[in-house]
């Protein structure tokens, strides 16, 4: 059977593993190796790739399935949270973008009013798959930046549909009512409305019966026709593919299987984003591109210090401080995917050149090679801004009344809210510092202590008394933030204790390092857990496996080290005790065992089995003794073997 589409994946995949083990080796990363895997196998590379188109379809399906877990990682809820970055920072930042690069445009020699808007247009979107893709992978989605970041790709991704309505118009052409925005804009809302009124009424059902078969493949043939489907019923109304599947996520992200359908889609986001990247690179005509290198850089670094400083200042007017704006604004400085399609609608009716648009392609790719590395360095970037600007965003509603041996929590998401509600019922005085102007608007208006500020600016910390404080709690999500508040605190009190909770293995030692008595990482602290409940169940006794806990935390988390557990552990368990187990059996009437003592029915001499606890009604019995006289309805806490436990189970039954 002869698939022509078959080789150009073989190479396309062999060629990648290739580049991306150089990027890594390199430390580049894999992102920008995607993209230079299809530079080079494209068309205008080393033409290895004979349908480059073929590849294009299959790699759209990688930006459906990511929008598609994006989704799903997200809620209605979430999303009612997010409207303020959407709406007032989404249209700031569209519109400050389109107005300053119209304007450069429109004074160009070879633009024309139409291509003009369409370049604005062009300049505004940014690329949703590589910043989410990249916050991601830093765990940075709940960050402060990371909400803003996805509230205006949100808000651009809507935006998409009726900028590719418009380019018939820039190129001079109409279209009638059946065509016009407003008749697309009524077919979506009726479409959301209707997808909303299935995923309350018919989805829960329809994923309780997949569940019950207790089919993995089932469950995974619904994930992806629930999502394709929602992504053809939009495309065909004129909306997005990839918003289709965004709503597609959304709607199912308040079932209660949402992690296992986020982890049935997951290999396939991974394998077709990486298509789309390799897509995105095969585009490019290198040889047109070295004709105007200059041309080409300079355009490049225009548009990322442009796009950065206008989402700055649209994430400054939602509120939030300095640090935050050039947070978002690197992340939001490249040219995004949907550009792409947009500047070929608009190559292939005439509103702009062949000339102009290759330049473009080139721009804006190189744009998305350094867009990984400006998230990176963003941090970084933030402090020295600050600094060079003289930033001293002092709260302007911090409290009047000074603070002594009081509480600091540093952030109010679900563990900083935890933590208020603890101190308020022990009587321990405390306040919040949060980033959110919306969270400390809502909270205030509550009766909470809470301020609007960045903790990673000295005079912050020093306006609520850090210096008097007894401890500080550090639960944000912004691990260069925490760092960062964790080294001040530390410098202004140094006998405040500090306590911090990263995501992440890696940031303990640099918290440790900073100042940090205790860091409590979430990744480890699981582990912990199911540690401590397996050696449970083996049987171990509960004073080694919780001084093997203490232990591993007293070091720091350093057992986590391959070897380190037996130089911190110096005794030996008795594995024979791990053959135990404990069952519960209920005593039928029909029982042998009913109405008599223990002592009289001989569990332990002739079963191999001993009563460890009894449950009578209401009442616990802990360790009955010899007397104790079993009735019908009781139920008992056996000892033994698991074989012992196997023969046993009929005397409690009636049936031996």
């Amino acid at each position: 059977m002869d698939i022509p589409v078959l080789p150009d994946i073989t190479v396309v995949f062999g060629l990648a593993v290739l580049v991306i083990l150089v990027c890594h080796r390199m430390k580049i990363p894999a992102l920008v190796g995607l993209l230079l895997t299809g530079i080079l196998c494209g068309p205008h590379g080393l033409g290895l790739v004979r349908s480059a188109h073929d590849v294009e379809i299959l790699s759209e399906i990688g930006v459906i399935m990511l929008l598609f877990t994006i989704g799903l990682e997200l809620s209605l809820a979430d999303l009612s949270r997010l409207k303020r970055p959407v709406f007032i920072g989404g249209t700031a930042q569209m519109l400050l973008t389109w107005l300053v690069f119209f304007s450069l445009s429109y004074f160009g020699v070879e633009f024309s009013s139409g291509s003009s808007v369409l370049m604005g247009m062009l300049a505004a979107l940014s690329s949703t798959a590589i910043v989410l893709k990249t916050l991601q992978e830093r765990a940075e989605m709940e960050a402060p930046h990371g909400r803003v970041s996805l509230g205006i790709l949100i808000f651009q991704d809507l935006l998409a549909v009726p900028m590719m309505l418009a380019v018939p118009l820039l190129a001079g052409r109409t279209f009638g009512f059946t065509n016009s925005i407003v008749f697309t804009i009524g077919k979506g809302a009726f479409i959301l409305i209707l997808l909303v009124v299935l995923s309350r009424k018919l989805m829960p059902r329809l994923l309780l019966s997949i569940v019950r078969t207790r089919s993995r493949e089932l469950f995974l043939l619904t994930a992806l026709g629930i999502c394709l489907a929602v992504s053809l019923l939009t495309a065909s109304i004129g909306l997005s593919l990839s918003l289709g599947a965004f709503l597609a996520g959304l709607l199912l992200s308040g079932s209660d299987y949402r992690e296992n359908l986020h982890e049935a889609v997951l290999p396939f986001k991974d394998v077709f984003t990486s298509l789309f990247f390799i897509s995105i690179g095969m585009l490019l005509n290198i040889s047109a591109a070295a004709v105007h290198v200059w041309e080409i850089l300079a355009a490049a670094l225009l548009l990322l210090a442009i796009k950065a400083v206008v989402a700055g200042i649209a994430t400054r007017i939602l509120g939030y401080p300095t640090r935050i704006a050039v947070l978002v604004g690197l992340a939001l400085c490249q040219v995004g995917e949907f550009s792409f399609i947009l500047a070929k609608a608009g190559f292939s009716q005439g509103v702009i050149s062949e000339h102009l648009y290759q330049k473009f392609l080139a721009a804006s790719i190189l744009t998305m090679v350094l867009a990984p590395f400006l998230i990176a360095l963003a941090p970084r970037a933030a402090v020295l801004v600050c600094r060079l600007l003289r930033v001293c965003e002092t709260p302007d509603d911090a409290p009047t009344a000074a603070y002594c041996n009081h509480l600091i929590i540093l952030g109010f998401g679900a563990g900083g809210r935890q933590l208020a509600r603890a101190a308020k019922a022990a009587g321990i005085a405390y306040v919040i510092l949060e980033m959110n102007p919306d969270t400390v608007r809502n909270e205030a208006k509550k009766g909470e202590p809470i301020i609007f500020g960045d903790a990673s600016k000295p005079g912050v910390l020093t306006h609520i008394c850090v210096q008097e404080a007894k401890a500080l709690a550090v639960v944000v999500s912004d691990a260069a933030a925490a760092r960062r508040a964790v080294e001040i605190a530390r410098f202004e009190n140094p006998a405040i204790y500090i306590v911090a909770r990263t995501r992440f293995n890696t940031e303990i030692k640099a918290l440790l390092d900073l100042g940090a008595n205790d860091v409590i990482a979430e990744e480890f602290e699981a582990s912990l857990a199911v540690f401590t409940r397996v050696m449970d169940k083996f049987m171990l006794p509960h004073d080694d496996i919780e001084r093997m806990v203490q232990d591993i935390r007293r070091e720091g988390y350093k057992a986590m080290l391959p070897g380190s557990l037996d130089e911190m552990v110096g005794f030996v368990p008795d594995k024979s005790l791990a053959g135990l187990h404990v069952s519960v059996f209920t005593v039928d009437t029909a029982s042998p065992l009913a109405g008599r003592s223990l002592m009289d029915v001989h569990l332990r001499r002739e079963h191999d089995l001993t009563v460890a606890a009894a449950r009578r009604g209401d009442e616990f019995v802990p360790n009955p003794d010899g007397p104790f006289v079993l009735a019908a309805g009781d139920r008992l806490y056996v000892m033994g073997t698991a074989e012992a436990l196997k023969k046993g189970a009929g005397l409690f039954r009636g049936a031996v």
